[in-house]
């Protein structure tokens, strides 16, 4: 028992007392896994949702300085190119309205977001939501419009900075939808984003030495 004793005081002093990169390292893989299998399944229980925290790895929301410059900057309508206002304007929404919508400002690459699982019906025109998409990866863009058919819903969506709605922003069923955006934290995401990037780079080493 001793002994045991021993060995989980050294064990303790090793994790949160050492300073060597054994510990640093041992540290981070603790925090990983506490997150990703405690404190992230937690949170989708609360907020209803499997993805409860995204980073956004994308700079299609972005805007572009203020909203006016973003507003009267490029888009491509239906017969031309022409101004973001005017490619809203075709879909039936007004400046005014825009500005009633949630992440007005659009958000940038690197910022993080907090879903919340949100039923189909509930979900509206300006909404931000991620869905899944055939891209091995979600998606996050506003919905610039909702239809029923055969007892099911229908989303489009646009991606803010992009000056038109591309393949995967049409017709998104409703099980595709993980969650509608509710809170913005900026720029925490590039630990995420970092992060992985560490990760890739020997990855891509090392498949380029086996190639």
């Amino acid at each position: 028992m001793n002994k045991y004793k021993r060995n989980m005081k050294k064990l303790w002093w090793f994790i949160w007392e050492d300073d060597s990169i054994y510990s640093w390292i041992v540290n981070i893989i603790l925090a990983f896994v506490l997150i990703k299998f405690l404190v992230y399944p937690a949170l989708g229980f609360l907020l209803g949702t499997s993805y409860p925290v995204v980073a956004v790895v994308s700079g299609s929301m972005e805007h572009d300085g203020s909203f006016d410059n973003w507003w009267n900057s490029r888009a491509i309508c239906s017969i031309a190119a022409c101004k973001q206002k005017d490619w809203y304007n075709e879909k039936g929404i007004t400046k005014d309205e825009f500005k009633t919508f949630i992440f007005k400002n659009g958000f940038n690459t690197g910022d993080i977001i907090i879903l919340l699982g949100k039923k189909p019906k509930d979900i509206q025109i300006g909404d931000v939501i991620v869905f899944t998409s055939n891209k091995p990866y979600p998606i996050i863009h506003r919905v610039i419009s909702k239809k029923y058919e055969s007892n099911k819903i229908y989303f489009e969506t646009k991606g803010d900075h992009n000056p038109a709605k591309g393949e995967d922003d049409m017709s998104i069923l409703e099980d595709n939808v993980i969650g509608k955006g509710v809170f913005k934290i900026p720029y925490l995401g590039w630990i995420k984003i970092g992060f992985f990037k560490i990760i890739e780079w020997p990855i891509k080493i090392i498949g380029n030495i086996v190639g």
